[in-house]
């Protein structure tokens, strides 16, 4: 299933528009329960108007709770992210740490920000287990686990380390371009010979193609001998 997904996606990356870490951290606490898409129309303004940790440290908590309301749950989000800010110039110098031993201690961190700061950041391999990654992998009887540092613990044997970073972002595109959790579009999923849920969703090929999202929609169908 893996090897399928490479082919359905040769190209993968993270959708979070950054670039440091710092960023990269910040962004992630603002896509809990938010799109990335939302997250990237936010952060330009909010990344120039806060360029480093001490710029967090020191924010005014109305401002930045206007800059990032968009996003939701933005009180939290601003504490968050005020508290990162403190801790990085208090115990790291102002930089964000490599290690996932020291990310998990930050305000807004846990695993999964952690995993995707690291595999992302740092290129330290890390299995990202958000929303889309854990209901993929139950619905593909990966594991039965539904605890996010279970899940990560139970698909980590199933794979090489070096994986970890990719595969991640293999099943989430997965996720959000085809295997959707109320319809999959599993006429069109080229991992129907493989997955024992197939026929949750519609099962005829046209309807399953109007349910593809995603900027690899052509190339998708494409494999699935549909046209766009």
């Amino acid at each position: 299933m893996n090897r399928t997904m490479q082919v359905e996606f040769p190209e993968v990356y993270c959708e979070l528009d950054f670039t440091t870490p710092l960023d990269l951290s910040v962004a992630t606490i603002l896509s809990a329960q938010c799109t990335d898409v939302r997250v990237n129309m936010v952060t330009p303004a909010l990344f120039a108007r806060y360029p480093d940790a001490w710029a967090y440290a020191g924010a005014d908590r109305t401002e930045l709770e206007e800059m990032i309301r968009s996003t939701g749950f933005y009180r939290n989000k601003a504490n968050s992210i005020i508290g990162l800010g403190q801790a990085l110039v208090e115990r790291f110098d102002g930089e964000v740490p490599s290690t996932l031993k020291e990310l998990v201690t930050l305000p807004g961190f846990g695993r999964k920000t952690a995993n995707v700061v690291l595999g992302n950041a740092f290129g330290v391999p890390g299995l990202t287990v958000d929303t889309h990654f854990g209901r993929l992998v139950n619905r593909w009887e990966w594991t039965a686990e539904t605890d996010p540092v279970k899940v990560e613990r139970a698909v980590g044997e199933l794979f090489p380390r070096k994986e970890y970073t990719d595969l991640s972002h293999r099943i989430i595109f997965h996720g959000r371009r085809i295997c959707h959790a109320r319809k999959p579009a599993c006429g069109v999923c080229q991992l129907a010979s493989d997955c024992p849920s197939y026929g949750q969703g519609p099962t005829e090929k046209a309807a399953a193609a109007a349910l593809v999202k995603g900027p690899e929609t052509e190339h998708l169908l494409a494999l699935a001998g549909v046209e766009a």
